[in-house]
């Protein structure tokens, strides 16, 4: 089931926490041997691959200031994170049944957990 956004502009978009944005791959539409295979086929392999669009910010971790007691009051820390290793140009190589679809703009994207990810491919010239 894909859920649409009504959203002019990707960069608008906010990954929350491990989340990460990915624009599928397209898949191959023949068989080595030469035979078609439909869209549902490859839709329902196991494992994925796209580009990485966006990261969240990472892994929440909480904030600790060991210069206050427990009760005394504490003031808004500003939140910390462990970064995520997938950057945005990488080939994302994931578990398909972890993953939420989204339609954007006529595209299919998907929206999965970081932990989803099994490998990453960086190069610069990747998209060329």
């Amino acid at each position: 089931m894909q859920l649409p956004i009504d959203q002019k502009d990707i960069s608008k978009f906010l990954m929350i926490g491990d989340k990460v944005l990915i624009k599928p791959k397209n898949p191959q539409s023949h068989t080595k041997t030469g035979l078609y295979l439909p869209p549902t086929v490859q839709e329902k392999e196991k494992i994925q691959c796209g580009y990485v669009i966006k990261t969240g910010p990472g892994y929440a971790i909480p904030a600790q200031n060991e210069d206050l007691e427990v009760w005394e009051k504490k003031e808004d820390a500003e939140a910390r994170y462990i970064p995520l290793q997938a950057k945005v140009g990488d080939l994302a190589v994931y578990l398909q049944n972890a993953s939420y679809e989204i339609a954007f703009n006529d595209e299919k994207y998907v929206i999965i957990p970081h932990s989803a990810i099994l490998m990453l491919i960086r190069e610069d010239d990747l998209f060329e």
